[in-house]
């Protein structure tokens, strides 16, 4: 905002607090203000315009240095200082003996480097260019010129400071995707996770940083995503992993295997006969889904034994191991080579 806009808005006012309100007061304020007006939580107009005062009186107030410009500018606009008239009559000039009294308990006596303010007459106007030069604007510099005043031209536009956060999420989350609702800054959104983030990933978020100075861009919030343990599932690219414990039997002669996916749904795996452990069987489309397809929902083979077998079952597996004494030795063959 350009200086010259100061002596028409009361910031403080703005704000809801008063002249003498803390920094911490400020921010408070400014922070309960924001989080009822912010564009992204109130969609009408006046909210928007609402929050675009709130966001100046803030940039100004919130900067010792800017706030002590602002109040002196606003003391001489409002008539806190008091001009005399030259040669003991009214309308012949002016005394900068009130601006001494301002400028004394702001820079410890007098003006910066011992000057004085300058008053024109035409218009009966007092020369704000010497104003503005004491707060290092210099009157020679390009600016404004309303009546003879000249005022200090807008600062440059920035971009304001980006941000950092985290947020934590389930694995189904992370599989599906979420709206989550942050908290950044004193102001709550609400935001979407795409689907198939990873843990560590961080994902930007434009215009959620510091607010810009000078009318400039907000900056960014980069947010970390923290994965929790999906327990027996796994994210392998786009694909849902997960361990399928099957029999010898079953392994050895294929079957229909039942299973839960990661909603908790039961879904079948169809085990080729001949299977073993490591080999993977797949059901499409149940992984990651995002615009560009779908991934599979994938078992990992796990050919389990009884830990204990009774006199049957070793009979059997007696009977089995000499119906495929060709594989058995095939396999003694392979674990000595090197």
């Amino acid at each position: 905002m350009a200086e010259n806009e100061w002596l028409s808005k009361d910031f403080y006012k703005v704000l809801g607090v008063s002249k003498d309100a803390s920094d911490a007061d400020i921010t408070k304020a400014y922070r309960k203000l924001a989080r009822k007006y912010h564009p992204d939580l109130n969609k009408t107009k006046e909210a928007e315009e609402k929050f675009k005062d709130i966001s100046e009186a803030y940039d100004v107030l919130n900067n010792k240095d800017e706030r002590r410009k602002y109040d002196a500018i606003r003391q001489f606009g409002m008539g806190g200082a008091r001009f005399a008239g030259g040669s003991g009559g009214p309308g012949g000039g002016f005394s900068s003996d009130g601006f001494q009294d301002i400028f004394g308990s702001m820079f410890g006596g007098g003006m910066p480097g011992g000057g004085h303010v300058r008053f024109s007459t035409n218009g009966g106007g007092p020369d704000l260019s010497d104003l503005f030069s004491a707060f290092g604007g210099g009157a020679g510099t390009s600016g404004f010129n309303t009546g003879g005043q000249r005022y200090r031209e807008q600062p440059r536009a920035e971009k304001g400071a980006d941000r950092t956060s985290g947020i934590a999420l389930t694995f189904r989350q992370a599989v599906k995707g979420a709206t989550v609702s942050l908290s950044v800054g004193g102001v709550k959104f609400k935001t979407h996770i795409p689907a198939g983030v990873k843990d560590g990933q961080r994902i930007r978020l434009p215009g959620k940083g510091r607010p810009g100075v000078g009318g400039g861009p907000s900056g960014d919030l980069y947010l970390k995503i923290s994965v929790k343990s999906g327990g027996r599932f796994t994210m392998r690219g786009k694909d849902i992993v997960t361990p399928l414990p099957v029999s010898v039997s079953e392994a050895a002669l294929g079957a229909k295997v039942r299973a839960l996916d990661v909603d908790g749904q039961e879904v079948t795996f169809k085990l080729p006969a001949g299977s073993s452990s490591g080999d993977e069987v797949r059901i499409g489309g149940l992984g990651v889904q995002d615009r560009r397809g779908a991934g599979d929902l994938v078992g990992r083979v796990e050919i389990r034994v009884p830990g204990k077998l009774g006199l049957a079952g070793r009979r059997a597996v007696k009977e089995f191991a000499k119906a495929t004494g060709d594989f058995d030795r095939e396999l003694a063959q392979e674990r000595l080579q090197d």
